[in-house]
């Protein structure tokens, strides 16, 4: 049974940083994607960034490819996401998802599996 729990959210000032966390279960790294996406309130779901199973490459959207970065941790069902210069605009839950696949993540039209999301407030 695949579980994903995400952590690491919280109220932070504008111009800092934050690590989250997701802790992934029932999944084989090499052989799924794991993402992260984030949502505001009354607007779609958007990808924030992914990594690819086996070759951990990486994929950013545009409005955070600059100031993140996607990585495993040495338990590789863990993975993170470090975002820095944080905006009043990154406030949002953010939530961890992954699916089985092995092409590049950025090719995934769907992820199946989500966590429960974990919020990031950016003060101004």
């Amino acid at each position: 049974q695949v579980h994903l729990v995400e952590s690491g959210g919280g109220l932070v000032q504008g111009g800092g940083s934050l690590r989250l966390s997701c802790a992934a279960s029932g999944i084989d790294p090499d052989w799924h994607a794991i993402a992260w996406f984030r949502q505001v309130a009354g607007k779609e779901r958007e990808l924030v960034a992914c990594i690819t199973g086996g070759d951990n490459s990486t994929h950013y959207a545009d409005a955070v490819k600059d100031r993140s970065t996607i990585s495993r941790g040495d338990h590789r069902n863990t993975v993170y996401l470090q975002m820095n210069s944080l905006k009043v605009e990154d406030t949002a839950v953010y939530y961890c998802a992954t699916v089985q696949w092995t092409l590049s993540c950025a090719l995934v039209r769907e992820y199946v599996y989500w966590g429960q999301g974990t919020r990031v407030t950016v003060a101004s």
